[in-house]
């Protein structure tokens, strides 16, 4: 039996059939571009999971980490005034990364209280050194009037003791007239003399009191003159001008001219930059492995290209106990730095790497390359097409590399983290 389809039939097939083909082509496109795109993935992630065995220096280290500090220094501290004081302010600053010269002035305080205090203690001073003199004299004019009186009631009781001669001689009534005459001098001279001795040494105690006071006065005097000399400071050598933050109120900052200085606080540092160091504190576990002289590199972590040679210069005989138990124990150690760079400044946090041993030309393997399986070491290296096991035989390793003493050879592939 034959079926026949209309010619609409036929023409709604062949719509539908362009339609399909339509959406077909760019699907198909996708899934090619996708496809390449999984395989150069795999491949590039291949690559990521290879490493091929060369021969180079092996090198153990351990890492300390400390900050950078010059080797010769001159810490800026605010003056301590003599006498006491409170914050003084900065009328001039020397700008930071400027180079001082030795004798320049680093920075200078305000001196007016100081100058005033000077005037007024030179003032007082003076007045006192008149004051002595005028009580010198005075003192000297009332023991001279003293001596004279007591001079004369000397006498006049000496001449009373003579008309006691005469007693016998005369009436009774001058004979009773002379001896109170005598008991009366007698009286007077033994007042005189005992009042004496009381108006000297209060004259005495009078002049030491000024005496007191002038010394006091001239202390004052020469402690404003010293307190106004050290307001200004100068540089004891040749150097990098760093500032040191500060407190302004609630935080941090460098000191700027006009900002008040505590006595005795640090705001800068002059620092010769031809000489650095590291300075650092070594754990217990690891200061055995250290020697003076030992080989050291030194990364700064604000210059992770910057890499400098240098050696051990001290390590601390005793240890300091550590802040969370008693048990362990820190050692302070100084790394000297060899060479300069314009890059390398005080109070950066440096990285040193200490150069335990070190075996020249030998192979080296990833240290993620190796399989540990029943006491044996294998690697995953390339034979072909595909990877085998191969039994290795290591020597020491670092926290990347192992000698490979047997087993491999320069050149061949092996695959790194092999599962």
């Amino acid at each position: 039996m034959q079926v026949y389809l209309p010619n609409a039939f036929f023409s709604h097939m062949g719509r539908w059939t362009l339609r399909v083909a339509l959406w077909a082509i760019p699907a198909a496109l996708i899934l090619t571009f996708a496809s390449h795109a999984q395989k150069g993935n795999v491949v590039k992630a291949a690559d990521l999971r290879t490493a091929v065995i060369k021969r180079g220096d092996f090198v153990r280290t351990i890492r300390i980490t400390g900050s950078t500090e010059a080797v010769h220094a001159y810490v800026v501290q605010a003056p301590r005034l003599a006498g006491g004081g409170s914050r003084m302010v900065l009328i001039r600053l020397a700008r930071a990364g400027t180079r001082a010269q030795k004798g320049d002035v680093l920075a200078e305080f305000d001196q007016q209280d100081q100058l005033k205090q000077f005037r007024d203690s030179q003032a007082d001073y003076l007045g006192f050194l008149d004051k002595i003199k005028k009580q010198q004299a005075d003192n000297a004019a009332e023991l001279a009037k003293d001596q004279t009186a007591l001079q004369a009631a000397d006498d006049e009781y000496k001449k009373a003791k003579l008309e006691m001669m005469k007693n016998e001689v005369v009436s009774r009534i001058d004979a009773d007239r002379n001896r109170l005459t005598l008991e009366q001098d007698a009286a007077t001279l033994k007042q005189l003399r005992e009042t004496f001795d009381l108006k000297e040494r209060a004259r005495q105690a009078q002049l030491k009191d000024l005496e007191i006071q002038r010394e006091k006065s001239h202390g004052q005097m020469l402690y404003a003159q010293t307190n106004s000399q050290r307001m200004v400071i100068h540089s004891p050598l040749q150097g990098l001008v760093v500032l040191n933050p500060i407190w302004k109120g609630s935080s941090l900052g460098d000191p700027q001219e006009g900002d008040e200085v505590w006595p005795g606080s640090s705001f800068m540092q002059v620092v010769d930059p031809s000489a650095m160091q590291v300075t650092a504190r070594v754990n217990q576990v690891d200061f055995p492995y250290l020697r003076v002289a030992q080989r050291v590199e030194v990364r700064l972590d604000a210059y992770s290209d910057l890499v400098l040679s240098g050696s051990i210069e001290h390590l601390a005989a005793i240890g300091n106990t550590s802040s969370l138990s008693q048990a362990v124990h820190n050692f302070n150690a100084t790394f000297v730095i060899q060479g300069s760079d314009p890059r390398l400044l005080p109070d950066l946090s440096a990285a040193v790497d200490v150069e335990l041993e070190r075996f020249p030309d030998v192979l080296l393997a990833p240290r993620d390359s190796l399989i540990r399986e029943n006491g044996k070491i294998y690697v995953s290296v390339k034979r072909g097409t595909g990877f085998e096991k191969q039994p290795v035989t290591v020597g020491q390793s670092n926290d990347v590399e192992t000698v490979v003493l047997s087993g491999l050879a320069a050149g061949d592939l092996v695959r790194r983290n092999p599962g």
